[in-house]
């Protein structure tokens, strides 16, 4: 177990009104530290208030975009209660981004103790309102100073957390999403896997013409034969077709979901025939225009189940479930945050209560 130094802020931070909330805008009055060196490893764990990061301008993470990230959520529950969800997913998921990366990876049991302790300091940040949370964001860059392209020998693994509303201002509703043909977000022997900057950075481009076509996400198709579905925005994406649950498999360009991998437990224990395949984009319009495809969703961390009610593809827009969100999605939805809220028995054992 390593030694972490706490130095506790002079001047905590007021706590924001939870009606007020956003997104990742406001955050807590402390963060993790720990530098690693060729020499030393990873060394100099602490906790400090939360403030800028001085680094080199020729720092290798401004140059050469060496890093990986990771998003989770601490929970309040009714009783008072905080706890994480699925957190050693996260770590195991960090660890294997910067193996793709090539950055000093950190131990799954010291992410797990640096987080804890983040959060245990931090409690009082964490909202009480049901639908908000603590957002907590594991960072990890590459601090080497020099623009040569080499083994990265200096790093630093980061912890913030941020106070953050609901991802849904008005409830679950859907939302429309349109498939992108010209860019790609990842390839096979690519970094489709990892959690890192760069794979978001390239979906900017998408995501701003979307934007302006008054789509919320883009549907990612694959990078060989542009035919394939893999990812929609930020998330994994599922469609229930004839009453079957099908969902892109992990080959390399598809993050590998921790709300994904909750999902398909349990809609399994539901009864449902969960399929992870290729699926091609015309299996989903033939299916949307014969009436089989019944529900499409995206999973992950910030919307955990986001119901897709209107899709658009070569200048064509078809309606889903009337734009209704449909049972299954519910269901789902009603599940997973029923456990993370502490509304519901955790059968599985993905809690973490943090004391």
């Amino acid at each position: 177990m390593m030694e972490i130094k706490i130095t506790q802020t002079a001047s905590p931070k007021p706590k924001p009104q939870e009606s007020a909330l956003g997104f990742g805008t406001t955050f807590t009055d402390h963060m993790f530290l720990m530098d690693y060196d060729d020499g030393q490893g990873w060394h100099d764990a602490r906790i400090v208030p939360y403030a800028p990061i001085t680094l080199s301008p020729s720092a290798a993470v401004f140059h050469y975009g060496a890093e990986v990230f990771e998003g989770l959520k601490a929970y309040r529950t009714a009783e008072g209660t905080v706890q994480l969800f699925r957190p050693e997913e996260n770590a195991r998921r960090l660890w294997n981004s910067a193996e793709r990366l090539c950055i000093p990876q950190v131990d799954p049991d010291d992410f797990m103790q640096a987080l804890t302790a983040l959060v245990s300091l931090e409690k009082d940040w964490v909202p009480k309102s049901f639908g908000a949370s603590l957002y907590l964001r594991p960072f990890l860059f590459a601090t080497d100073p020099t623009l040569g392209l080499h083994t990265i020998k200096h790093a630093m693994f980061v912890i913030i957390a941020s106070p953050s509303g609901s991802y849904y201002k008005e409830g679950i509703n859907p939302v429309k999403i349109m498939i992108e043909t010209r860019d790609v977000r990842a390839v096979r022997g690519g970094t489709g896997y990892a959690k890192c900057g760069g794979n978001y950075a390239a979906s900017n481009r998408a995501g701003y013409k979307a934007e302006q076509k008054g789509y919320t996400q883009v549907l990612w198709l694959d990078g060989v034969y542009q035919k394939y579905i893999e990812e929609v925005g930020a998330m994994n994406v599922m469609f229930k077709i004839a009453g079957k649950i099908i969902t892109p498999d992990l080959i390399g360009t598809v993050l590998p979901g921790i709300t994904r991998k909750s999902c398909i437990e349990l809609l399994e224990e539901m009864g449902y025939e969960v399929e992870e395949r290729r699926i091609s984009v015309d299996e989903v319009i033939e299916a949307l225009q014969n009436g089989t495809l019944e529900e499409m969703w995206g999973t992950g961390t910030a919307a955990v189940v986001s119901p897709v009610g209107h899709l658009a593809y070569q200048d064509q827009e078809y309606c889903i479930n009337e734009n209704r969100i449909g049972p299954v999605t519910q269901k789902l939805y009603d599940e997973l945050t029923g456990i993370q809220w502490g509304k519901k028995a955790d059968t599985h054992h993905w809690i973490l209560p943090v004391k």
